[in-house]
C-alpha cells in the first residue's frame, strides 16, 4: 500500500483545510468542476464494488476534452452480477485491470480541490467515501452538486413547484433528461461516457440559472436551500 493512503493521509487532511475556508461567493465561472461516474457490481454498500470511474474536469464553464480521467478497477470478488447485464463489463475484462490501491490515488490527484458534480452524485459518493475511509482514513470535503435534482428543480420551477415537490422517478434518469432538453448522446452505462452527458447537463442548467440571475456558487446554494432551484453544495 502506498505510504499516503495510510489511515489519516496528510492528502484527506490537506483537503479539509483547503475547503475548511472554502468561498461560495465567487460567479460560478471561477471554480473548476470534476464531473464523475462510476459503474458498480451492484448497489449494495457491503458487497457492492467500484468497477469503473470515469471523469471530466470543467473549466470557465467549458468542457476541457484534453482532461478526462478513466479506468476499470478489478474487484475482490471476481463474479458475474445483475449488473453486469447492465454496464457489460465482465468479470473477464477485470482481470488485468488495476486494483483500487492504484486507481484511488490517480483519480483524487486528478480531482484535487475542484467541485464534484454528478447525476444522482449521492451514490457514487456512497462508494466513493467507502473507499476513501478504508484507503486514506477520511473523506474527500470536495462539495458536490447533483445534475438529477438540478434538472427537477428547472422542470419544476417552469412547471410551477418548488424542487421537492413529488418523488424522484425514472423521467428523471440521465439518458431521459438529457434527451428531453436536446443534448449531445453519449454511451450509456460507460463511467466516461455517462460523466460526459452528465457534463453537458451540467452547463446547460447553469446557463438557464445564469440567465435567470444565478451568477455565485452561493447564489446556487441559497436557492437550493430555499427550494427554488435543487443545487446542493
Amino acid at each position: 500500500m502506498l505510504h499516503w493512503l495510510r489511515p489519516k493521509s496528510p492528502l484527506i487532511k490537506a483537503n479539509r483545510n483547503y475547503f475548511s475556508g472554502f468561498d461560495r461567493k465567487k460567479p460560478l465561472k471561477d471554480y473548476s468542476f470534476v464531473v464523475f461516474d462510476t459503474e458498480l457490481t451492484g448497489l449494495g454498500s457491503r458487497r457492492g464494488e467500484i468497477i469503473s470511474i470515469g471523469a471530466v474536469r470543467i473549466e470557465n464553464l467549458q468542457i476541457d476534452l484534453g482532461a478526462t480521467y478513466h479506468s476499470y478497477v478489478r474487484p475482490r470478488r471476481m463474479k458475474h452480477t445483475t449488473a453486469t447485464l447492465i454496464h457489460r463489463i465482465t468479470p473477464e475484462e477485470l482481470k488485468n485491470a488495476p486494483e483500487m490501491e492504484e486507481v484511488l490515488p490517480a483519480f483524487l490527484e486528478f480531482l484535487g480541490n475542484s467541485l464534484i458534480v454528478g447525476h444522482c452524485i449521492d451514490i457514487d459518493m456512497k462508494f466513493l467515501d467507502k473507499i476513501c475511509r478504508k484507503l486514506c482514513g477520511g473523506t474527500v470535503a470536495n462539495p458536490t452538486i447533483d445534475t438529477m435534482r438540478l434538472a427537477r428543480g428547472y422542470q419544476g420551477k417552469l412547471s410551477g413547484w418548488y424542487h421537492d415537490h413529488g418523488s424522484v422517478d425514472s423521467g428523471y434518469n440521465l439518458r431521459t433528461v438529457s434527451q428531453k432538453f436536446h443534448l449531445p448522446v453519449f454511451t450509456e452505462h460507460d463511467a466516461l461516457g455517462d460523466a460526459m452527458q452528465t457534463a453537458y447537463l451540467f452547463l446547460y442548467l447553469v446557463k438557464k440559472f445564469r440567465s435567470g440571475g444565478l451568477e455565485t456558487l452561493l447564489d446556487l446554494y441559497q436557492a437550493g436551500k430555499a427550494g427554488k432551484w435543487a443545487g446542493e453544495v
